[in-house]
């Protein structure tokens, strides 16, 4: 299938799927549903490929290109089609009002109705019953947003009016994504409802989502709308709008705001259920850990593109911007972020466009939140770390982490632990109890010297893990002597007592005093009379610990301090009790997406091909191959899967997480011993299952090609770096390199392909160039650094010797490397396509024949023209081509070529080739 058919085929996909019916022109019926696309319609202009109807009438045109077209310029190509009507043809207006350009890959749209319009790339094509709608309105989204009354500043801080007005700002300019920075506790969920309502009143936005990172930040989002009171309105929002929540895959077709996470949102995409317990943990977390990219998502008819007109992202942070970036950008919709700590990656997702800022230092100066100090508690065990003796007799505790049961064993030899490895490999009671009972001895001596010591100020500790969790409050219990109801472990996996109704008895309850968490309050929510925060667990995340620094700043009303910390009368400020030295050490901007991305590709398959078993490393490379996978072409899937005796990447990918799947281990052991197999038993089929699965990258032939074409593959998006133009021009500098890298190439593999072998005449004028071997050079020069291509290396040679070089390569035609090769060996004076080569040498051929006294008919030579043609494609030409190739088989393959050059078709066929190509 043409390439122009493949993009074809996906856009009448794409278009069905969105709720077109599609017509052939000679089947044409333009009220056969509310939305036709009918192909190859005449205009004045030429065919299109697709005309748009709506309710009978023209609205659009889809331009449909190949895949890899880039489709900046085809707008104006569509205008053409556009400008001009058929004077009986039923339109909407005078000229078209939708333009599409698509591959079927990649999609641009753009309503001429806008004031200034402009193409926007999309998910997938809008359904028809939203551009009627669309049509029927006296202006567009884009114009109303040009045309927004002033806005009313009753009741909103400077930051927030700055916030808002520079939103609308950058809406009004057409800008898609835009970011607000606003301190925590400066209100940017207010901020949210305040512009959310006057998109919705003035701009008639068909609804916003409000995307949150967790689901309990979600009820506080609902809480927040449902307090709301536009100024100058008569009611609250929720009275004049529907707020819906999401728990559940169906969405109200009348909300005009829906609060969700993306996690749920992701599912509802997929047409997957959601555990619970999935929406409950922080995206910052689950960025730590996720070891594998999520699965692509796909165009949703009961939730189309064209859903939402806005989604504001609150607490932004990269893994809303890279591990679900593909749910923001499904919605042809503007994205506006909140945050409190905006890090360089999310900068680069929102284009650099920060429309207000105001960072935490200007909200502690203008009274909004409060400051705070550091208080830092070192401990032996957490700054040298410490030695367990192993002594026969003497055996020690083990907890199984995941089942939390206690087990005793006796160590084989001495455990020595640094501080980082506390309550990971090791957990010492000690350590922690030994800085509980700092800070208890410390809080009304040192810390909050004017209290009456009967009211621990509330305070809030950071953990590790939720087994560290569970450590920690147990051991607060023994240090201050409490109950139960002193500290509670508030996490997602709490038992028995709802994290809900724990955040909300801490936030405005006198009990508990203490709340232990792992990231369940670590970001966005709002405990405002918290005044200590104590961290014993270290962030390697700048955003993630400011955000968790966050949950000390907020300012209270003196009353409602007094009302949860009865001897406490203002609060000025809070502590940050450092325990593990997270105040100290290096901040990334971000959290890495697997468990080993520090290490290399390359360096996890030497790991693996040298013994190493871990988890870590065989699910680290399994999401490294299952996302190559995802890249790669047919041919270069088929490649692997010949070097590894069938498997893929994604076949590879899964034998390795198989391996280390509990299920999968118990499975095999119970077939192959039966439900009482001893430990050595199930260790041993456990290690067997990791050495089938990594096998295949003990040969190195598979680790090198593995390696090479992940390198080919990978593209790296850099959308961090600012940028401004210095210079225009050609890079003679880079051409240079390329000349002087594909000349090393054939120097270097010469002897190596046999492509090459040919084309330096070794062995002299005994082999015939070959298709194989012509893609076995294409393969080899751009399997390796520097990667280098056919167009690439003719395009260096233009920019440096333009006088030398004819035309430019065909597309994908492997064969222009050979005028590639002969230029560069020097054999030849001038770079022309491979086609006008084998034209020329044709005619000289021809020439020859005719002085040998060998004359052909007209449809002899029309024949010869044809193999020629082919030639000049493929390089060679066998009989089975004459049957297979449609321009020699629709005229009669074979048989005719035998019939007309007969006797002489063989020796023919050799001569023409060798003159054509040798």
């Amino acid at each position: 299938m043409w390439p122009e058919a493949v993009a074809r085929k996906k856009i009448d996909e794409l278009l069905e799927a969105a709720g077109w019916v599609l017509q052939d022109r000679d089947q044409f019926d333009r009220n056969a549903s509310l939305g036709v696309a009918v192909r190859e319609f005449q205009l004045p202009a030429g065919p299109c490929d697709y005309l748009l109807f709506i309710d009978g009438k023209a609205a659009g045109v889809i331009e449909a290109k190949k895949t890899g077209v880039t489709l900046s310029g085809v707008a104006e190509q569509s205008e053409k089609y556009m400008a001009r009507l058929p004077d009986h043809l039923a339109r909407w207006d005078d000229i078209l009002v939708y333009d599409y350009e698509s591959t079927g890959d990649e999609t641009f749209f753009r309503n001429m109705r806008d004031p200034k319009p402009r193409s926007r790339r999309l998910f997938a094509f809008h359904q028809p019953a939203t551009l009627r709608e669309w049509l029927l309105q006296p202006d567009t989204l884009r114009g109303r947003l040009r045309n927004m009354p002033p806005l009313i500043k009753t009741g909103l801080r400077d930051c927030q009016i700055e916030a808002i007005e520079g939103l609308e700002k950058s809406l009004a300019e057409d800008k898609p994504r835009a970011l607000i920075q606003l301190a925590t506790g400066a209100g940017k969920t207010f901020t949210a409802c305040s512009f959310s309502y006057r998109l919705i009143k003035e701009a008639g936005a068909k609804r916003i989502l409000f995307l949150v990172d967790r689901n309990n930040l979600g009820d506080q989002t609902l809480k927040e709308f449902q307090n709301f009171h536009p100024p100058g309105a008569a009611n609250r929002f929720t009275d004049t709008y529907i707020v819906q929540h999401l728990h559940s895959h169906r969405l109200d077709p009348d909300a005009k705001v829906v609060i969700t996470t993306i996690q749920r949102l992701y599912s509802m995409l997929r047409g997957r259920e959601l555990d619970a317990e999935d929406e409950e943990e922080s995206a910052f977390e689950k960025w730590e850990r996720a070891d594998a990219e999520h699965p692509p998502v796909e165009y949703n008819p009961d939730i189309p593109i064209e859903t939402f007109d806005f989604i504001v992202t609150d607490e932004c942070h990269r893994s809303i911007y890279g591990l679900w970036r593909q749910v923001l950008e499904y919605f042809d919709a503007s994205i506006i972020g909140l945050t409190a700590t905006p890090s360089k990656h999310t900068l680069g997702f929102f284009n650099q466009n920060l429309v207000a800022e105001y960072p935490y230092e200007r909200s502690v100066a203008d009274g909004v939140n409060v400051g705070y100090e550091v208080y830092r508690i070192r401990t032996k065990v957490t700054e040298q770390g410490a030695t367990l003796e192993g002594q026969p007799g003497f055996p020690v505790p083990v907890r199984d982490k995941r089942t939390r049961k206690v087990r005793y064993e006796e160590l084989d030899a001495d455990l020595e632990y640094e501080g980082k490895d506390l309550d990971r490999s090791v957990v010492n009671p000690n350590q922690i109890r030994t800085v509980l009972q700092t800070y208890k001895e410390r809080v009304f001596t040192e810390l909050f010297p004017g209290r009456t010591g009967e009211w621990l100020p509330k305070t809030l500790i950071f953990a590790k893990d939720d087994a560290h969790a569970e450590e920690i409050v147990h051991q607060v219990r023994e240090v201050f002597g409490e109950g139960n109801d002193f500290a509670k472990k508030i996490t997602y996996r709490n038992t028995g007592e709802s994290p809900k109704e724990l955040i909300k008895a801490f936030r405005v309850d006198p009990f508990p005093r203490i709340a232990v968490t792992v990231d369940m309050i670590a970001t966005g929510t709002d405990i405002k009379p918290v005044e200590v925060l104590i961290f014993m667990r270290d962030v390697k995340s700048e955003g993630y610990y400011e955000q968790m620094k966050g949950r000390g700043v907020r300012t209270i009303p003196d009353a409602d301090l007094k009302a949860v910390t009865p001897d406490a009368k203002t609060k000025t400020r809070f502590v940050l009790i450092d325990a593990v030295g997270v105040s100290e050490t290096k901040k990334n901007a971000s959290q890495p997406l697997e468990r080993k991305k520090g290490v290399s590709f390359e360096a996890l398959m030497e790991q693996i091909a040298m013994g190493r078993r871990d988890e870590d490393a065989m699910s680290s490379l399994a999401a490294r191959l299952a996302a190559l996978d995802r890249k790669l072409g047919d041919e270069d899937r088929q490649r692997i899967a010949e070097a590894t005796g069938g498997s893929t990447p994604r076949d590879l990918a899964n034998a390795l997480l198989d391996a280390i799947d509990p299920d999968k281990q118990q499975e095999t052991i119970t077939a192959a011993h039966g439900p009482m197999a001893s430990k050595e038993q199930e260790d041993a089929v456990i290690e067997q299952l990791a050495n089938t699965a990594c096998q295949p990258f003990d040969k190195p032939a598979v680790r090198n090609l593995l390696k090479d074409i992940k390198a080919k593959t990978d593209i790296v998006i850099d959308e961090i770096t600012t940028d401004e133009v210095i210079s225009a021009d050609f890079d003679l500098k880079r051409s240079e390199e390329t000349i002087t890298s594909f000349k090393q190439f054939i120097e270097d593999n010469r002897d190596e392909l046999t492509a090459l072998q040919i084309l330096y005449n070794q062995p002299l004028g005994k082999q015939k160039l070959t298709y194989a071997a012509i893609r076995e050079l294409v393969t080899a020069m751009s399997d390796k650094p520097p990667y280098l291509t056919t167009a690439n290396v003719w395009q260096a040679y233009k920019r440096l010797d333009a006088a030398s070089v004819r035309g430019a390569p065909v597309d994908e035609q492997l064969t222009e490397v050979v005028s590639l090769v002969r230029f560069a060996l020097g054999q030849v004076d001038t770079l022309d396509p491979f086609s006008n080569v084998v034209e020329q040498r044709f005619n000289l051929w021809l020439g020859r024949e005719k002085k040998a006294g060998r004359h052909y008919t007209p449809e002899q030579e029309e024949w010869l023209r044809m193999i020629a043609s082919f030639v000049a494609a493929n390089a060679e030409i066998a009989p089975t081509d004459f049957m297979e190739a449609p321009s020699l088989s629709d005229k009669g393959g074979i048989l005719k070529a035998r019939q007309l050059f007969d006797p002489r078709f063989i020796e023919t066929m050799d001569e023409l080739q060798t003159a054509l190509v040798a």
